[in-house]
C-alpha cells in the first residue's frame, strides 16, 4: 500500500501529514559527523545541538528564508522523515509539498529533486497560500477575494486568491525568525549582552507582543557580557518587546500594503469585507493581529492551529 503525504517544509519546521493527521513535526534541522558527514539526526535533536556542537559535529538548518540553502543536506533531512512516516508502506509515497509563492524556477526545481529523491513515486508542488486556503477551507474557488497572511519563520507568504488560484502575491523574508533576530540586537544594544537565537526565539515566546498588554511581565534571562565577556544575568520586559520589534511589524504591514495595491478593485472590495486570514506561527506572537488591523485598517482572522494549515490543506490537495 502507498502512503500520500503533503508536506510542509519550513525553515523553522517540517509537518507532514499522512491522510487527515499529523504524521511528523519536527524541526527543520540536520546534525552530522563534520568530517565523515555520517548524520547523526535529523529533525528537533539536531535543531538542539545548533550553536553547541564540538568541531567534530556540525548542525544546521538547511532551510534559510523559504529556499534550499544546503542541497544536500536538506534531501538526507528529508529522506529521513519520509522514511519515518512511510515505514509500514510497501510503495514509494506520492507527494504534494507547498513553497513559496513567488519561487523561482531553480529553487523551485531544487524542492521538486530533494522530494523526489527522498524516496517518493510522484512528486507535486502548489504554492503556500493555495495549500492553506484548502486546508483552512476557505472558499477561494469562487470570484470572490481571499486574502491570506502566513508568518512562517523565515518567510511572510501575502496572497490574494479568486477563482481557484493566485490573482496577486508576494513572499518577503520577514517573518518570525526575524522578530527573533530583532530581539537579540536590541539586547545588544540596550543592555550590552549578548544571546543567542535560541535565547531569543525563547524571550519571544514567553514575553514577545507587538501591542501593549494588560500586565506588564518581566523575563529574566542569561546572555555574555559584550564589555568583559563574563556570564550575565538580564531583566527585559514587555513594553521592551515592543520596541523591539516594531520595525519588524511594520515591514510585514508594508508588505501586505503593498500587495492590497497591486490588487484589483472589485477584489480588494471583498478583502475590505471578509478580511485578512492570519496563518503561520508567527500569527501567534501577542497582538500581530491588532496591529495589522490598526496599519491597514483591515479586520484580522486568526485560526486554529495556524502552522498546521498548510500541510493540511497539502494533504487535502489529493
Amino acid at each position: 500500500m502507498s502512503t500520500d503525504l503533503g508536506i510542509d517544509l519550513g525553515s523553522r519546521s517540517t509537518v507532514i501529514y499522512s491522510g487527515k493527521s499529523v504524521a511528523l513535526y519536527e524541526h527543520t534541522a540536520i546534525s552530522y559527523e563534520t568530517h565523515t558527514g555520517r548524520l547523526i539526526a535529523a529533525g528537533t535533536d539536531a535543531y538542539k545541538m545548533t550553536g553547541r556542537t564540538p568541531p567534530t559535529i556540525t548542525a544546521v538548518c538547511p532551510v534559510k528564508n523559504g529556499r534550499i540553502a544546503e542541497y544536500d543536506l536538506a534531501e538526507s533531512m528529508l529522506a529521513a522523515f519520509v522514511k519515518s512516516v512511510s515505514r509500514s508502506s510497501m510503495m514509494k509515497a506520492r507527494i504534494i509539498a507547498a513553497v513559496p509563492s513567488d519561487l523561482e524556477e531553480m529553487p523551485r526545481r531544487a524542492f521538486y529533486n530533494i522530494c523526489y529523491a527522498s524516496g517518493a513515486r510522484d512528486v507535486c508542488l502548489i504554492e503556500a497560500p493555495v495549500a492553506a486556503a484548502i486546508g483552512i477551507e476557505a472558499d477561494f474557488t469562487s470570484p470572490r477575494g481571499t486574502f491570506i497572511v502566513d508568518i512562517g519563520a523565515g518567510t511572510t507568504d501575502i496572497a490574494a486568491l479568486s477563482g481557484g488560484g493566485l490573482v496577486r502575491c508576494e513572499s518577503v523574508p520577514i517573518a518570525g525568525d526575524s522578530f527573533s533576530q530583532a530581539i537579540e540586537k536590541y539586547v545588544k544594544r540596550e543592555h550590552n549582552v549578548l544571546i543567542g537565537p535560541h535565547t531569543a526565539e525563547k524571550i519571544k515566546r514567553q514575553i514577545g507582543c507587538v501591542v501593549p498588554r494588560p500586565l506588564e511581565l518581566t523575563l529574566t534571562s542569561k546572555g555574555r557580557h559584550q564589555v568583559n565577556g563574563t556570564p550575565h544575568t538580564f531583566e527585559i520586559n514587555t513594553n521592551e518587546m515592543i520596541t523591539a520589534m516594531y520595525d519588524t511589524s511594520v515591514s510585514i504591514c508594508q508588505a501586505i500594503m503593498r500587495v492590497l495595491e497591486k490588487t484589483p478593485p472589485d477584489i480588494s472590495g471583498d478583502v475590505f469585507e471578509r478580511g485578512i486570514t492570519l496563518i503561520g506561527n508567527g500569527s501567534k506572537l501577542y497582538g500581530i493581529d491588532q496591529f495589522i488591523t490598526k496599519y491597514t485598517g483591515l479586520k484580522v482572522k486568526t485560526v486554529d492551529n495556524p502552522k498546521r494549515c498548510v500541510a493540511r490543506g497539502t494533504s487535502m490537495a489529493f
